[in-house]
């Protein structure tokens, strides 16, 4: 197993053909994670770690599977597999040492958004409440709060993030209680990564961050890209103007000894 250089990556791209996932095209376009493969020339197994994810493609390789550098996952991997034969590898090589769970492609369809909607649910703030775009004072103070630190925890520093990154947060009080950002980009959009404090949500927070969010994407030429965690973020995502692809499954493995 080879670890690619930037330049190495585009060996990789037919073993993902046809996967509509952002952060795969972040890593094949050499932006950002690392990439894998059986071998440098040819290869028919490759791997690509970004973020907490582990995109697995190509023949089922156990090598690929079992040997996770520690480096990139400082609490757990997610691991999705192309197929059920991938899927079968991973069950077998930890042993029932994980969690299995459901995630929801979203299409991606560039003309779908209601700018005039999406405006007035930006500005359907509860009183008390400000959206701000993540300047430099606000992506040090999310990277530092562990609801926040994944708005901004892909980029090596605020002038990376201020350069490629996008992103607005509510504010109260003076402080970040909600936000949608860049969790990764690409060559035209970003990868949608939304979120609001525990003590904060059920306001209408996150809907509002969101469609500002898009709104400031679409204003620029970038598509806004979802990737839904669960059946609330499904609705969320729908609510602004989404809609759903389908559902694939996900391997929650905390333990990688």
């Amino acid at each position: 197993m080879v670890l690619l250089e930037q330049e190495d990556r585009y060996k990789i791209e037919p073993l993902f053909e046809g996967w509509q996932e952002t952060m795969i095209w972040s890593c094949l376009q050499g932006y950002m994670g690392r990439a894998w493969a059986d071998r440098r020339d040819n290869p028919t197994s490759a791997r690509i770690i970004i973020g907490d994810f582990c995109f697995f493609a190509g023949s089922p390789n156990r090598e690929m599977v079992g040997s996770m550098p520690r480096d990139c996952f400082p609490d757990v991997i997610l691991m999705i597999p192309q197929n059920n034969y991938w899927s079968r590898l991973i069950e077998k090589e930890y042993n029932k040492n994980y969690v299995v769970t459901t995630r929801y492609a979203i299409k991606k369809e560039p003309d779908v958004f209601d700018r005039a909607k999406l405006s007035g649910y930006a500005q359907a703030l509860p009183s008390g409440y400000e959206l701000r775009r993540i300047d430099k004072r606000l992506f040090r103070i999310l990277n530092r709060q562990k609801w926040s630190a994944d708005f901004c925890s892909q980029f090596s520093g605020w002038p990376e993030y201020e350069k490629h990154g996008l992103g607005v947060v509510a504010v109260y009080e003076g402080n970040p209680v909600s936000g949608a950002s860049s969790y990764t980009y690409y060559n035209g959009g970003i990868e949608i990564e939304i979120d609001t404090r525990r003590d904060h949500r059920r306001k209408g927070l996150a809907l509002a961050c969101g469609a500002r969010l898009i709104l400031e994407c679409l204003e620029r030429g970038l598509y806004p890209s979802w990737d839904a965690h669960d059946k609330r973020s499904v609705a969320l995502a729908e609510k602004l103007g989404y809609h759903l692809d389908k559902p694939y499954t996900t391997y929650i493995i905390s333990d990688i000894n």
